[in-house]
């Protein structure tokens, strides 16, 4: 185990996040070692310019002001598997490690994939408790882990950042005590008929990482080293947030450099090859992350949601164009837009985050507009 105290320049100004803050300063972690044959993206010939304005919700807005007011503090764009732009703000480097939260899910999502790929998940029909026991009894039993993955378990949960009292304010403080993450997810009941409603679920990540762990017979961290960071060319160490039992957060848990986060939307552009070539993902994953498979999941507002964007296998779809994303809160993003060829990486510091839903909201779809006005200028050359 080690103790990591970088100071990424999260939370400034939010007062309800204690426990998010003391996560990004002093934590406990099991680390990532970089790659032994790490893989850095080539400079293309020409840079991006980035566009000057993007449209969103009828209004044109200044693309350089939005990302100042959003405090990003980086910004990788890739074109071709080259890297076209790359920028850091508020003290950030390209060597920094930031918490970049619910993109961890997109990781754990590969995980998954790799398990299942070698066998030792055997169907994403099998039940979440057949490979975590201490689930039977919650409301994840009986619950298919494709379900899960679709954040579709049916489990009550509350992921309101701005209640001291919610379920993912309890769940983060498990890792300020001798306590446990997985105590929690076994904690929660059933709501909804599992597969039928989509509602966004810190635990259900947790759970796939609790069946992926015991599948396979190691740690998270050990997992993740092997199957993505070696295969992947990682550039630099990451970090793996633990709880009281020593027991990975595979919800939120990571913190990664800019570099690297957007190396895992160019393997999945890429459609899951290695830089070696090599497949790492079954057939099917990548459509199954990419593409609402069920009306439950497609985006729009609709009543079996709770958020207006749609959802993969840990992956969101914010619109019918082919894009897709991963986000974590304070809006820490990897967009992969296919069709363009395009992989963007963001970390952002919003400070208003986690104070108003629809606030939340409209900053992501700010967000994916921006990305896709970035994309059309990196495709455009």
């Amino acid at each position: 185990m080690v103790w990591t105290t970088r100071d990424t320049g999260l939370f400034r100004g939010t007062p309800q996040t204690d426990h998010f803050r003391r996560m990004a300063s002093v934590t406990p972690c099991r680390r990532i070692n970089r790659a032994d044959h790490a893989r850095p993206f080539p400079p293309a010939k020409q840079g991006l310019s980035l566009p000057k304005t993007f449209q969103a919700s009828g209004q044109t807005h200044d693309l350089a002001t939005f990302l100042d007011d959003v405090t990003t503090t980086g910004l990788l764009v890739l074109h071709k598997g080259e890297k076209v732009y790359e920028n850091y703000w508020e003290g950030n480097r390209a060597d920094s490690q930031v918490a970049i939260f619910s993109c961890t899910k997109s990781f754990v999502s590969t995980l998954v994939a790799c398990a299942l790929r070698d066998g030792y998940i055997a169907s994403l029909d099998d039940r979440a408790d057949k490979y975590a026991p201490e689930l039977k009894g919650s409301g994840y039993e009986g619950v298919r882990i494709e379900d899960i993955l679709q954040m579709s378990s049916g489990v009550r949960w509350n992921e309101d950042y701005g209640d001291p009292h919610s379920d993912i304010a309890r769940f983060a403080a498990a890792y300020l005590e001798p306590a446990s993450f997985d105590a929690v997810c076994a904690s929660l009941p059933r709501e909804h008929a599992p597969g039928t409603f989509n509602r966004y679920n810190t635990c259900d990540t947790h759970v796939l990482g609790m069946v992926v762990s015991r599948a396979v017979g190691q740690s998270l961290t050990d997992y993740l080293q092997h199957q993505v960071w070696d295969k992947l060319g990682m550039e630099d160490d990451a970090f793996f947030l633990i709880d009281g039992k020593g027991v990975e957060a595979a919800g939120m848990g990571l913190q990664v450099t800019l570099r690297d986060m957007a190396k895992l939307g160019q393997f999945m552009l890429r459609g899951g090859l290695s830089p070696d070539g090599e497949q790492l993902l079954p057939a099917g994953w990548i459509e199954a992350c990419s593409t609402a498979t069920k009306d439950h999941l497609k985006p729009g507002e609709r009543a079996t949601s709770t958020y207006p964007w749609g959802y993969g296998y840990q992956w969101w779809i914010p619109d019918n164009s082919g894009a897709y994303s991963a986000l974590g809160v304070y809006h820490q993003m990897i967009w992969v837009d296919p069709a363009k060829d395009v992989v963007i990486a963001k970390t952002t510091a919003y400070a208003a985050f986690g104070q108003d839903h629809e606030d939340e909201n409209r900053v992501d779809q700010l967000h994916f507009a921006a990305c896709h006005a970035i994309a059309d200028a990196a495709a455009k050359g």
